[in-house]
């Protein structure tokens, strides 16, 4: 069965609210063995509705809308259909009662414009609304199937989840479910993974391969039809086991996972303490490790050193290396591991990360924008320090550069016994 997904409101075409609902229905078909072929958003426009749904009607089996189901005349929705459709509205009794109701507990008069939210498409299924007001439809027209959701996700999730997915399933015929495993890579860009894996992607049939890159790390899904889990992992893990044995030195996580979890998780098995000392990222690279719970197992604290004063003072950077004829400056590989180094001598945990870089707009010490350093610390070893250069504006670089600190980090727990 193949879906196509309809979005109703001119809000989302304005870019004032996102369009989440998407992503629930998207991930719920593929459990199911729908593909969604199709995402179309439409503002409130009943011409331009119509032509949506006619259009999804002549590409899909069965055509998805969310949002458009209110009291106002912008709501519009549920009459579109109806007349798309060649059908009139009716209403839903138990749900009009429980609107009246609504009202008169809180000794307020109903307007008459709410009882529209009791209405569905005639010859369909009303589907009860249990966290608000608004009933949806379910219909079966001329061989194709329509679903109409209200738009605020805490009513359109539960209203599919409970009423429109077993409607749907009734009238599946037998397709099996999809199935992926999410392998998560960092340190190594997209394009370079597709080259390492280049034949596997040439060749691909079952299962099928997609790259997507985020900032500083790199998705790759894998994906199949099986009867259940256990059965997609057994047709999968031949490939999986090859892009393992390829990429695995890049290889974070098989599931999906952010990199900060994956590192928190691996410190935590490993009983191994965390500090950061942090200059142009700005607290970022401990933020991006304090949001995964249980990290204060694992992270003892950090500095935000911004200033070269606070450099000096609070981590013991040498004078000499921040500035006067020809010291390397705040933004140097020198200046990072100092930071590294001072940061670990004064909190005694067994790892500490700093950063320090040109996060832009400006240059900064006569450096270019997105020159960054990051410096790994740990009791009985060198200081380990990369030089990047960064590209992009000045919250990607900062958001590039935590990154990469974290994958340093988890190379460098990853090693431990």
């Amino acid at each position: 069965m193949n879906a196509e997904l309809i979005a109703v409101g001119t809000e989302l075409l304005m870019g004032q609210i996102v369009n989440t609902n998407a992503r629930h229905l998207s991930r719920r078909f593929a459990e199911m063995g729908v593909n969604v072929y199709w995402q179309t958003v439409v503002g409130d426009n009943p011409g331009r509705l119509s032509d949506a749904i006619r259009l999804a009607a002549g590409r899909a089996d069965l055509v998805v809308l969310t949002g458009g189901l209110g009291p106002t005349t912008d709501d519009i929705t549920r009459d579109v259909l109806a007349h798309v459709t060649g059908r009139k509205l009716a209403t839903d009794r138990a749900a009009l009662e429980k609107i009246r109701r609504f009202y008169e507990e809180r000794r307020m008069p109903m307007p008459e414009s709410n009882a529209r939210q009791a209405q569905y498409v005639e010859g369909g299924e009303p589907l009860p609304n249990d966290t608000g007001m608004a009933v949806g439809t379910a219909l079966e027209h001329e061989g194709k199937l329509y679903v109409l959701l209200p738009g605020p996700p805490r009513e359109m999730e539960p209203m599919f989840d409970r009423y429109a997915r077993p409607w749907i399933e009734r009238r599946l015929n037998g397709e099996l479910p999809i199935f992926s495993r999410m392998l998560k890579f960092a340190g190594i860009g997209e394009s370079s993974l597709e080259a390492a894996l280049e034949d596997l992607f040439r060749g691909q049939t079952d299962p099928t391969l997609a790259l997507y890159a985020g900032d500083g790390t790199v998705t790759l899904r894998a994906t199949t039809r099986a009867a259940d889990r256990a059965e997609a992992d057994r047709r999968m893990e031949p490939v999986v086991a090859e892009i393992r044995r390829r990429a695995g030195a890049h290889l974070f996580a098989e599931e999906d996972v952010g990199l900060e979890e994956a590192v928190v998780r691996l410190l935590a098995e490993k009983k191994l303490t965390l500090s950061v000392a942090e200059s142009c990222t700005g607290g970022l690279l401990g933020q991006l490790v304090t949001s995964v719970p249980g990290s204060s197992a694992v992270f003892y604290g950090g500095v935000i050193a911004y200033s070269n004063e606070w450099k000096t003072k609070g981590l013991g950077v040498p004078q000499e290396l921040l500035d006067g004829p020809g010291a390397p400056g705040a933004v140097s590989a020198e200046t990072a591991e100092a930071m590294a180094a001072g940061l670990l001598r004064l909190t005694g945990t067994d790892a500490a990360v700093a950063i320090t870089g040109v996060a832009g707009p400006a240059h900064s010490e006569a450096k270019p924008v997105g020159l960054v350093y990051a410096a790994l610390a740990a009791r009985g070893e060198p200081v380990r320090t990369d030089r990047l250069n960064l590209t992009g504006g000045r919250d990607g670089i900062r958001l590039r550069a935590a990154r990469h600190a974290l994958y340093r980090l988890w190379q460098w727990a990853k090693e431990k016994p």
